[in-house]
């Protein structure tokens, strides 16, 4: 079956059970600031955090040259921080490591009392919305944020209809797949379920589109509407596109022009069998929506 994409939030996944911690930093002279999520799974054992950045502890002001020694240290050890908890995570197990955590803190680094929450999906979607809502509540659209949407909303959104709208808006980092890659009104994000596009997309992963496909489709991953199909379940899918060309006949003025004569639209999944359609049928039967960018969240099965 056809990779499909449904909204962020749904689905039939299993609950799971943690314990996350709001850690904070304790600047002298200064209140504590909310500076990062930690949560500790109770199955599995395993930290997963976020972190500020450590250049965000003094403001624009820690960027100057005359920020002293003691900043800059102290920049250095948050910057190290959340490689420094994983490492020791993986050494003592993350229950034990925020147990250590809450009786040896002190100064600089503060941390809160454990609260319990359940959960589905990866973890990492968990802790990224807890961020949000302890430690950086600002939504900065385009910016910091990206929307999420269902993809009959992304369909009408980026196609004639122009009436899609948003379910709500996730943290995207600024850079990433592939590097240096800005956010803009053209992103947006989107959730897809199925394993025919494994393991570059694991089933149940959130992941960055790009709208408006232009130059050459050859080798990209599309993200395609079946405009006939009736079953919502199979009218979008994510596919490889690539195609072949044939020379057209001349036309009046003498200038001769290049025709799809096949199209193809194949899974990275073996499993799974390809679309092979004239350039017409393609034309017809299907309607490009974006590009897949890159996976924000993988799906439970690349765990």
């Amino acid at each position: 079956m056809p990779a499909v994409v449904i909204p962020i939030g749904t689905g039939t996944r299993a609950t799971k059970r943690a314990t996350w911690s709001l850690l904070e930093v304790a600047l002298p002279g200064a209140p504590p600031r909310p500076w990062g999520i930690l949560l500790a799974d109770e199955a599995t054992d395993e930290l997963t955090l976020r972190l500020r950045e450590g250049r965000e502890v003094f403001g624009d002001a820690s960027e100057d040259a005359a920020a002293d020694d003691s900043e800059e240290q102290t920049r250095d050890v948050l910057d190290e921080l959340g490689a420094d908890l994983q490492a020791k995570a993986r050494e003592m197990g993350a229950a034990a490591l925020l147990g250590w955590m809450e009786g040896s803190l002190s100064n600089l680094l503060r941390i809160g009392e454990r609260t319990a929450i359940a959960y589905a999906g990866v973890a990492k979607e968990t802790v990224d919305r807890l961020f949000d809502e302890y430690v950086d509540t600002e939504v900065r659209p385009f910016v910091t944020h990206l929307p999420v949407y269902r993809l009959q909303a992304a369909a009408g959104k980026f196609g004639e209809e122009m009436d899609g709208a948003e379910e709500g808006w996730v943290r995207v980092p600024a850079s990433g797949k592939p590097g240096n890659r800005k956010l803009g009104e053209d992103l947006f994000v989107a959730r897809v379920v199925g394993r025919s596009m494994e393991p570059l997309i694991p089933d149940g992963s959130l992941c960055v589109f790009r709208a408006g496909v232009t130059g050459s489709r050859q080798g990209r991953r599309l993200l395609v509407e079946e405009t006939g199909a009736t079953d919502a379940a199979n009218r979008y899918t994510v596919k490889r596109y690539t195609s072949r060309k044939s020379a057209s006949r001349a036309d009046d003025d003498g200038d001769g022009s290049w025709q799809h004569e096949r199209i193809r639209l194949e899974p990275l999944n073996p499993e799974y069998d390809a679309f092979d359609l004239s350039g017409d049928e393609f034309g017809t039967r299907f309607r490009v929506i974006a590009e897949f960018i890159e996976v924000l969240h993988p799906g439970e099965s690349a765990l």
